[in-house]
């Protein structure tokens, strides 16, 4: 499990986000950006979270802490915003938190250099878990100290919209073309077979055991291993 925290204060919505995220203080004196399972995509983008999130974290990809956030809704009776509100009404229980990152920019193509070592793992990752939001209009990355973070994996797997089409699906190419490091993803020839090879079944069972079971079906956790591990064994399917 990832670890767990009750939140005791709800500070501020992030208007930005589709889902209207909001920060949060926590009783481990953190201060987190949550994902709140009542928001219009459901517990299923919490899932992508975590699953691509823990999974990115395991390749040694940079992507702020993750934790399962307990919510009371008494915590944002301050919270003027009716939206809001109800939102949070609607999520009472476990909701997906990431550490805030404070003073953090949002990446610029233009005014952001990025390794070409990185910039192709990252691409790499992203066409694995077919991550559909990584463009030059939405980037989904942060520069905080200068380092290049990645956030917002809530639209990755998208397969698990439809399980009954999943394992058709299962080997499909990931379009790349708007991705927002292709221009600095010059090494993808050596570095995406070898972040590749790491995609092993239990580097993708640790990432899947750590989604909290409410937010899952039956059965869901080994079906998604078996999709994800069925992709990983045949990488040229879908490297850039």
């Amino acid at each position: 499990m990832l670890r767990e925290v009750t939140a005791i204060r709800y500070v501020t919505p992030l208007r930005e986000g589709g889902s209207l995220p909001g920060v949060v203080e926590a009783d481990d004196l953190g201060t987190y950006v949550v994902k709140f399972r009542g928001a219009g995509q459901g517990p299923k983008a919490l899932v992508a979270e975590v699953i691509s999130g823990e999974l990115a974290r395991r390749l040694g990809l940079p992507v702020p802490d993750l934790a399962v956030v307990e919510l009371d809704p008494v915590v944002a009776r301050a919270e003027p915003d009716e939206e809001v509100q109800e939102l949070i009404k609607a999520s009472a229980g476990a909701n997906l938190g990431m550490d805030f990152l404070p003073g953090a920019l949002g990446y610029d193509p233009v005014a952001h250099h990025v390794e070409a070592g990185l910039a192709s793992r990252v691409l790499t990752f992203d066409a694995f878990v077919e991550n559909v939001d990584r463009s030059w209009r939405n980037p989904n990355l942060l520069v905080w100290h200068g380092a290049l973070w990645m956030i917002d994996h809530g639209a990755t797997l998208y397969f698990h919209h439809n399980w009954q089409r999943a394992s058709a699906v299962v080997h499909r190419p990931y379009k790349w073309d708007d991705h927002v490091l292709k221009p600095y993803a010059t090494a993808l020839a050596t570095e995406g077979p070898a972040l590749a090879a790491r995609l092993t079944p239990e580097l993708i069972a640790e990432a899947v055991a750590l989604v909290p079971d409410e937010w899952l079906d039956d059965g869901d956790k080994d079906a998604y291993i078996s999709h994800l591990s069925a992709r990983a064994a045949q990488p040229e399917a879908w490297l850039p």
